[in-house]
């Protein structure tokens, strides 16, 4: 299991137990990683945020992760964060059955794995392409997005 980095409070925004992938929303990668688990988490174990999206910032700033470049993806549950090549295996263990054979790449020292994933992030861009702004979620996806709910109105 990937060791997550620990902070001292529950992250902001997710309710007890909840899972949320931070990812590059202009990032055509990331996107499709984010599709991907739409598709194959039938079972809504892990929420996602756009890095750029208020949630996305919010989670980054409560992680001490930087709010204005990010490289990499990350998992967040509770008190806990995952960045890099743990995050991707931290939400591999999310998945049904048939993906936990990719789990046998923890089996590789950590700065190897890690030293592939940032070749990947590094150059997602050139490689993959970019957005000109984050893709919104249809309304199909919407409710996998964490969102902030609007303040209530009150007429005083």
């Amino acid at each position: 299991m990937p060791t997550p980095n620990i902070r001292p409070t529950p992250a902001p925004l997710l309710k007890p137990g909840e899972t949320v992938v931070l990812f590059d929303g202009v990032c055509k990668l990331c996107n499709g990683w984010a599709r991907f688990l739409i598709r194959h988490d039938q079972q809504r174990r892990v929420r996602l945020a756009a890095v750029q999206s208020p949630e996305g910032q919010a989670l980054l700033a409560w992680a001490g992760l930087p709010v204005d470049q990010f490289d990499t993806m990350a998992v967040i549950r509770d008190r806990h964060y995952w960045e890099r090549s743990d995050a991707f295996l931290e939400v591999i263990r999310q998945l049904p059955t048939r993906w936990q054979p990719l789990r046998l790449l923890r089996v590789l020292p950590r700065r190897l794995r890690d030293w592939a994933y940032d070749r990947i992030a590094l150059n997602r861009y050139r490689l993959f392409g970019q957005y000109d702004t984050c893709l919104l979620p249809n309304a199909d996806h919407e409710l996998r997005f964490l969102k902030t709910s609007p303040l209530p109105f009150t007429n005083k």
